[in-house]
């Protein structure tokens, strides 16, 4: 067989059936015989060339990526001690487009754009941001241009919370030697300077420059660019030591967030930013009217919404209406998830002089708190429990203050010694027993 493998003919016909065969299993629908025909074609020895062999690697991983089957792990006999297996089908896809990529490197194979799409997809997919910058960088020079590859970069870093480093990036991208006027090179910039009030007048400059070139086929990112510039000139004002220069600041990013508003009139999260700004800002009618659009746009299924809603109405004395409010919110919420509530409606009972009332809905909060660290352990709730998750701690020292107020003393001591235990350093519970 090997002498007969060698004659050109027979092997261009035998790689095609190693070719076709899978693609016949695909369009009967059968993915699980077709990755056992993939993994068959790339581990046997059909002495395929390399065009051959990168189609193949192609057409597998998009099918892993894609094609909504598990594969499974390789068979042991296909397995070589001290091998990396593949735990899942991304993992798997992964390895085959990093393959594929290392082979257009060493110039193997022709450069294949969609290679490099299909492997971002995967890697961003499974958050491994930082390992996609390694592969963008090893790109042969010429591939890219060097502001796309720098604005790629700035985006993978950015995704691993590196903001500086992407920030540093988009500096040189949009100088004026670069491409100073890319649109989503500046919203990108602009996005990670809102989220840092010393970067914010730089993030000001990119986002005025964003909202001046969304126009014609890019008119559809100016509600971005104003959102933008509404959150740059919110984080300016953190930065000013001029009362008058921080209620012109004020004005100006609640300008903007209308104006992106008027773009987005759809989008809940913008509209919920927007009653939050009104509502630090104390405009509490317009902030009433901002939350209870989120709650119509929301179907009230999203917690942050009734908790602001409870403390807009509280911070205009309508306490009774408040409370109401997280009532029916609790009702309404997973058992994991109202420990926001609980605390804020203790807060209220609080401001309404209902002080046995408050101690029993810490007392809930407490059982609730407890039983998650229980549950859960140190670092191990789902993203959505951990968010809405009241330290204990703070319960302990919450509940020392009410007892502090109604001179039970005794009681507040404990509390105290129960929130020292659990964090012994807490300029909080230092403060409340009276000690250096």
């Amino acid at each position: 067989m090997p002498e007969l493998l060698g004659d050109n003919k027979l092997q261009e016909t035998v790689g095609k059936a190693v070719e076709l065969l899978p693609e016949l299993w695909k369009q009967a629908g059968l993915q699980h015989e077709a990755m056992a025909a993939y993994r068959r074609a790339l581990l046997s020895q059909w002495h395929l060339d390399a065009d051959c062999c990168a189609r193949i690697q192609k057409e597998f991983a998009i099918l892993l990526l894609y094609g909504g089957v598990e594969a499974g792990a390789p068979s042991l006999a296909a397995q070589i001690d001290g091998s990396f297996v593949p735990k899942n089908n991304t993992e798997e896809a992964i390895l085959l487009l990093m393959i594929l990529l290392r082979k257009c490197c060493l110039r193997k194979i022709a450069w294949d754009p969609t290679v490099m799409d299909h492997l971002t997809f995967a890697l961003s997919l499974s958050g491994q941001s930082l390992v996609l910058a390694k592969q963008v960088e090893e790109v042969l020079p010429g591939i890219y241009a060097r502001s796309d590859r720098w604005n790629d970069l700035a985006l993978c870093y950015s995704g691993a919370r590196q903001n500086l480093v992407a920030l540093n990036l988009l500096r040189k991208s949009l100088s004026k030697s670069e491409k100073p006027n890319d649109l989503s090179a500046l919203l990108l910039a602009a996005k990670i300077c809102t989220e840092d009030f010393h970067l914010a007048a730089e993030g000001v400059e990119y986002a005025r420059r964003a909202v001046e070139n969304a126009k014609g086929e890019f008119e559809h990112l100016k509600g971005i660019a104003y959102r933008l510039l509404g959150l740059a000139l919110e984080r300016k004002t953190k930065a000013s030591s001029s009362d008058s220069e921080r209620t012109h600041l004020r004005s100006e990013a609640l300008k903007f967030l209308e104006e992106a508003i008027i773009w987005e009139k759809q989008n809940p999260d913008w509209i919920f930013e927007l009653g939050l700004e009104y509502a630090e800002n104390r405009n509490l009618n317009l902030a009433l009217c901002y939350v209870k659009e989120y709650l119509d746009l929301t179907s009230g299924s999203l917690l942050k919404g009734w908790r602001l809603l409870a403390l807009i109405l509280s911070a205009q004395k309508r306490y009774s209406e408040a409370e109401t409010v997280l009532d029916a919110a609790l009702d309404e919420t997973g058992k994991w998830e109202q420990g926001v509530l609980l605390r804020t409606k203790a807060k209220l009972q609080i401001a309404q002089s209902s002080p046995m009332n408050a101690i029993e809905t810490y007392r809930l909060l407490l059982a609730l708190v407890q039983a998650q660290r229980k549950s859960f352990g140190a670092g191990k709730c789902t993203p959505k429990v951990e968010s809405e998750r009241v330290p204990e701690v703070g319960v302990w020292q919450d509940l020392a203050c009410l007892y502090s107020g109604l001179s039970r003393w005794r009681d507040a001591e404990i509390c105290l010694e129960k929130a020292k235990a659990l964090k012994n350093y807490s300029a909080e519970t230092s403060h409340a027993k009276g000690s250096p």
